[in-house]
């Protein structure tokens, strides 16, 4: 019995809530409810920020600007390099072409995009990474253009580049949502030279788009044929059979920032842009 002499036990701080629960919420029984916030958190800022069209461009996340990839290359002449260093230095500046091409392309989409009303716009989206990431959102901050970026979070390659919109740089632990938020805002797909991440979300997008999983008709750019068509044989597919006829219409060779910005800018205003100013769905 309780000696009404003692003073009552003090209230303790309640617990925190559950969805404050830092050692709930990264634990294996709230993976589900992560993966939920990284499908709405981007949903909801692509919403509140009038995100409705994308370009996505991708590529190899080592690709350096040219006058970045000349200077180590000359640095390297210069220190007496052993062959090795050099043939990589001299393949980065023989690559870095692609992360100029990639830049001006991005720069010149956006300038476009511009001219339409603010909620039809085409706004540039990548990997939020270093290379053909940096390229694609460098050139759209140069244009002054508003661009996406979607990090994952990754052993290395971790920082974001410095030209991605603030309000639209997002952070994903999940490969598989973060693919989700590729294709889902996608209106077209510009692939520069890359290594494994970059096959990866091709041939990813390529079989959603073929499967018709996506109701929406993406255009798919291999920008770089002398990469492309030496690294990929894909008419062997049709030659065994392996794909159909119309599969070929897929995809499309380019090999120039013109070639590539009016071959969008023409299928975005025959698919997207209604003569009457309205987008089609």
């Amino acid at each position: 019995m309780t000696d009404p002499a003692d003073p009552a036990p003090a209230f303790r701080k309640p617990p925190p809530k559950a969805y404050d629960n830092p050692e709930f919420m990264h634990s294996t029984f709230a993976r589900s409810i992560r993966v939920q916030c990284e499908m709405q958190e981007p949903y909801m800022r692509f919403k509140r920020h009038g995100v409705r069209n994308t370009f996505v461009m991708f590529g190899s996340a080592r690709t350096l600007p040219m006058d970045v990839a000349k200077e180590r290359l000359a640095a390297a002449r210069a220190r007496g390099a052993t062959p090795a260093e050099l043939e990589r230095a001299e393949a980065a500046v023989r690559a870095s072409k692609h992360y100029e091409a990639c830049r001006r392309l991005s720069a010149e989409l956006t300038r476009w995009s511009l001219t339409l009303p603010e909620w039809q716009r085409f706004y540039i989206c990548s990997g939020g990474g270093p290379g053909i990431m940096e390229a694609a959102n460098r050139g759209a901050s140069e244009a002054g253009g508003r661009s996406v970026g979607l990090g994952i979070a990754l052993p290395f390659e971790q920082s974001h580049n410095p030209y991605i919109t603030p309000e639209l740089d997002i952070e994903f632990h999940y490969f598989f949502i973060r693919k989700f938020w590729f294709l889902y805002l996608a209106k077209a797909m510009i692939v520069f030279p890359g290594g494994f991440g970059t096959f990866d979300e091709l041939f990813e997008m390529l079989t959603l788009v073929q499967t018709k999983k996506t109701r929406t008709r993406i255009p798919i750019l291999l920008f770089g044929s002398d990469y492309w068509k030496a690294l990929l044989n894909l008419e062997v597919m049709h030659e065994w059979g392996m794909v159909s006829p119309e599969d070929r219409e897929l995809y499309r060779h380019v090999d120039s920032v013109e070639e590539a910005r009016d071959f969008l800018i023409e299928e975005m205003k025959r698919l997207y842009l209604s003569p009457d100013g309205r987008n089609r769905e």
